[in-house]
């Protein structure tokens, strides 16, 4: 079993620009798909976006063109570069091997955007 770190969150204004980091070992970092996710107030968790251990990238359509993931291999560690953000953003974000379902969640960071 594997817990990732997730930190960077906060609060952005609608159109702002917030960063996510989640800090992996170099072990996992190399060898497994990375992936965000978040969960919006009262809704189930969705998946964000993935950086594969090969470095290609996949977004969903609702944050296609906005979002950023990338990878810093000296450092292990996989961010999320959230651009033009809207309210509907907000939730709670999280970082976890894209396709294992033995892992536990992180606490996860909030994200709020809001005027």
């Amino acid at each position: 079993q594997v817990q990732l770190v997730e930190s960077g969150g906060g609060l952005a204004q609608p159109g702002g620009s917030l960063r996510l980091s989640c800090a992996a070992s170099e072990s996992i970092y190399r060898a497994y798909d990375i992936a965000w996710f978040r969960q919006k107030p009262g809704q189930q968790r969705e998946w964000v976006a993935t950086k594969t251990s090969e470095h290609f990238k996949y977004y969903a359509d609702s944050v296609k063109g906005r979002f950023t993931i990338s990878g810093d291999n000296a450092k292990s560690t996989v961010y999320l570069q959230m651009n033009s953000l809207m309210p509907e953003d907000t939730a709670v974000y999280y970082c976890h091997r894209r396709w294992s379902t033995g892992d536990p969640w992180g606490p996860g960071t909030q994200v709020t955007v809001s005027a």
